[in-house]
């Protein structure tokens, strides 16, 4: 769907627009009953005013329409937003079905995409780089850190226009490409953690056996079974807890802190 037509009458300003007032507001009216809606209501407005403002009739009934449930990854709803507003430059008010099919069929999926690759895979790349830097005392851990989220915010800000211009075709194009770039991305995420545990997680067992002369170094042997198995035990452990349903982040941090105490004070785990 292209919004090109003879017609055209939103401009690239008004794409601008609408896309940082939807990345400043979209969730700032987060609720339990119509999630991001508000937001998203927010952020679409002048194209509203400006394709049904001489009919106060359309205009309210599309605002209305605009404030049912919407909730999806925050930076694909971008996405979203300039496919909808190509839909409705071209067709009017009675493409007004059309998009809440649209918004309903795309929120969902792009959500579960959209989560995996800003929120965990992003996050964990940057962030892990960034924070093992900035624990050997160098800036550029925070430099990187800063960089990575200002790329974000302005990628963001361009997904509009390109759902603007490329519509509906750009998602059924890019569906199979998104999962295997989300896959490629997992593998590597991955590979980041595990290769900055022994790094990052500076555990060990400083109990040592003594019997009858003989004095046997615990870390020694574990360091010949597999260097960084402490480490990597206790990452093991809390991604267990972390999968647990009665379990929770603030719950598993606890549960770390209290056993780090209870077995360094026994000269367990230094």
């Amino acid at each position: 769907m292209m919004a090109m037509n003879n017609n055209q009458v939103i401009t690239k300003r008004d794409l601008n627009n609408i896309s940082w007032r939807y990345i400043l507001g979209s969730q700032l009216n987060w609720n339990y009953e119509r999630m991001m809606s508000s937001g998203y209501l927010y952020g679409i407005l002048p194209v509203l005013q400006k394709l049904y403002g001489n009919d106060d009739k359309e205009l309210q009934d599309m605002l209305r329409t605009h404030n049912q449930f919407f909730n999806t990854n925050a930076i694909f709803g971008n996405l979203i937003m300039g496919i909808d507003v190509a839909i409705e430059e071209e067709n009017g008010y009675k493409s007004k079905n059309t998009i809440v099919a649209l918004k309903t069929a795309l929120m969902g999926s792009l959500a579960g995409v959209g989560d995996s690759m800003f929120h965990v895979i992003w996050g964990t790349i940057f962030g892990s780089i960034a924070g093992t830097l900035a624990q050997s005392g160098s800036v550029v851990g925070c430099i990187i850190w800063i960089i990575a989220n200002i790329a974000l915010l302005f990628g963001r800000a361009a997904l509009l226009p390109l759902g603007y211009k490329q519509g509906v075709k750009l998602v059924t194009t890019l569906k199979d490409k998104l999962a295997a770039f989300t896959d490629a991305a997992t593998v590597l995420g991955i590979t980041v953690i595990g290769a900055l545990i022994p790094s990052v997680i500076n555990a060990t067992v400083p109990f040592i056996y003594k019997h009858n002369g003989v004095k046997l170094v615990i870390q020694d042997t574990l360091d010949q079974i597999l260097p960084a198995l402490v480490p990597v035990l206790l990452v093991a452990l809390t991604y267990w807890m972390l999968g647990n349903k009665k379990l929770n982040s603030t719950k598993v941090i606890w549960i770390i802190l209290i056993l780090s105490i209870v077995l360094s004070a026994f000269g367990i785990l230094a």
